[in-house]
């Protein structure tokens, strides 16, 4: 079985004011802690745009909703603006059940959500 690549990584080279983080393979209690970490590191810039691009994730536990839930707080409470694009289904199906999927911005790519 191959070893999946689990980085984070951060741009801040795709628009003025965006920041992207794009966290790869699963997003779960022993990894939630490294995704909140570099969420907190951007906001702590406090960017116009944060956006979450989940397109390496194929699967995100209650620890990883827990995560963007709290990111999306403290976006509010900064002003920044925070989008999720590229979700899987199972992911996107985990946002529906909880219903999170109605207080968030949800877009399907990284172009829509430079651009949201």
């Amino acid at each position: 079985m191959p070893q999946q690549d689990h980085t984070i990584v951060v741009k801040t080279d795709l628009a003025p004011g965006v920041v992207v983080v794009h966290p790869s393979g699963d997003i779960d209690m022993s990894r939630s802690p490294e995704l909140r970490a570099a969420i907190r590191s951007v906001q702590e810039r406090k960017p116009p745009k944060l956006v979450v691009d989940l397109s390496d994730v194929e699967y995100m536990d209650s620890s990883g909703l827990a995560t963007l839930v709290e990111a999306m707080r403290t976006s509010k409470a900064n002003k920044t603006a925070m989008v999720i694009c590229g979700m899987h289904d199972k992911v996107r199906s985990i946002f529906e059940i909880a219903r999170l999927n109605q207080f968030f911005t949800i877009v399907d790519d990284l172009d829509a959500a430079v651009s949201a």
